[in-house]
């Protein structure tokens, strides 16, 4: 049976009304445990971290109605209970193109509020005015060049039996980097592409059977954040390095791009927002 809170309820893959005018209820709410699951994850996580959400089409209007238009970067925490399908985020998002507002701060805490209820957690929501688009970062993640790699690839389904670390060979500590990753919606089946970044110290893992696991979610049906999720834990679990952090940025799609990260240690900084070129 269909549930309303599962990806099946979803608005996604069906026929869209756009909404001109504000309506919250147009964000449609996913509890992270619904995959955790199949993870075998439940009590405490052996991660944390944040998913990091560019919203590049903004707009409202002033109180005299002319429109205004920004960009915003909504932070929002590994451990809150719910993620937010991503039209559905659209969606709210466009029913403020013809919502008269009273300035940027009313902006600001109508999406802080919204979006707080929505993922189920505080979050946070920081705006990007026009005076200040040309100074948003651009950059590539750091780290070795996975797809330097002459491989062979036959499996296109993530397969973590590949994944393996040099038990005999001492610790190592690296930045692993692919541009390869494309993983498919849960819902719709569209392709979603990312750059993945892998930081660990540990024994050395295998990097061409790491390309080829990679390369294995070409097929995959699953949310970003999942994606992400099943990457840390079946490193964690295969290859069980002592510290560990994975962080994919994705193209965006309707004017939304998600990033991401998990990590079980602490640098004391928090991913960059860095957009990369295809970004």
């Amino acid at each position: 049976m269909t549930s309303p809170f599962t990806p099946d309820g979803s608005p996604l893959g069906r026929p869209t009304t756009y909404q001109a005018h504000y309506d919250p209820s147009l964000l449609f709410s996913i509890p992270r445990q619904y995959k955790r699951d199949e993870l075998g994850l439940s009590g405490t996580l052996p991660f944390f971290g944040v998913d990091i959400w560019n919203a590049y089409e903004i707009s409202w209007l002033n109180m005299r109605g002319k429109p205004q238009v920004a960009m915003a970067k909504i932070t929002v925490p590994a451990d809150s209970p719910n993620i937010i399908e991503s039209k559905s985020f659209k969606l709210y998002l466009n029913s403020l193109n013809q919502t008269k507002l009273g300035g940027t701060d009313a902006l600001l805490e109508l999406l802080r509020e919204d979006l707080t209820n929505g993922f189920g957690a505080p979050v946070q929501v920081m705006l990007t005015l026009p005076e200040n688009f040309s100074k948003v970062p651009m950059g590539e993640l750091d780290g070795l060049l996975l797809d330097r790699l002459d491989i062979e690839v036959h499996e296109y389904s993530p397969d973590p039996s590949l994944l393996e670390a040099a038990r005999d060979e001492p610790v190592v500590e690296e930045a692993l980097v692919s541009h390869l990753l494309k993983s498919n919606c849960l819902v719709t089946g569209q392709p979603d592409w990312a750059s993945v970044q892998i930081q660990y110290i540990g024994n050395a893992i295998n990097q061409e059977k790491l390309l080829r696991y990679l390369i294995g979610f070409r097929e995959h049906n699953e949310f970003h954040e999942q994606c992400v999720e099943r990457i840390f834990m079946d490193i964690m679990r295969q290859c069980k390095p002592q510290k560990l952090a994975v962080y994919a940025r994705y193209t965006r799609r309707g004017g939304l791009d998600i990033n991401p990260w998990r990590s079980n240690f602490s640098t004391g900084t928090a991913p960059s927002n860095a957009r990369n070129a295809r970004q």
